[in-house]
């Protein structure tokens, strides 16, 4: 049984890594219109037990996208500088919508991988006790 426990475990955590990269998505397209907004990335790892892979997944921390961000001209915008230039945000929205589908089914494999293993564990302990 503790192959199917660690299983799950390593599923599970490739499951909040997608919805952690889901959460970021989301925040960059309701943000996209944001002067100044600068969109939010982060990068997944193995987790190292030990100095050993343990197959699971983590998150790394929450960056900032430094690429340029795009100045627009509208002197009447409140935030407009002296030459009446508006910073925008640095969002793709394309980009973000690919990363969200990437994402999303990514999140959809491993939770099928997940009902997989508690199906075939549940089997199993049907198995045992038939015994």
């Amino acid at each position: 049984m503790p192959d199917f426990s660690e299983s799950l475990a390593v599923t599970a955590s490739a499951m909040r890594a997608q919805a952690m990269r889901l959460r970021l998505t989301s925040e960059n397209v309701a943000n996209a219109d944001t002067p100044g907004y600068h969109r939010k990335t982060t990068s997944f790892r193995a987790e190292v037990e030990g100095g050993r892979a343990t197959g699971m997944i983590e998150t790394g921390p929450v960056r900032l996208d430094q690429s340029p961000l795009a100045v627009e001209y509208d002197p009447g915008h409140p935030l407009a500088d002296a030459d009446g230039n508006v910073e925008g945000s640095n969002v793709n929205l394309l980009m973000e919508v690919a990363d969200a589908r990437e994402a999303s089914r990514s999140y959809e494999a491993n939770l099928k991988m997940f009902e997989q293993i508690r199906s075939m564990s549940s089997e199993l302990m049907n198995l045992l006790r038939r015994r």
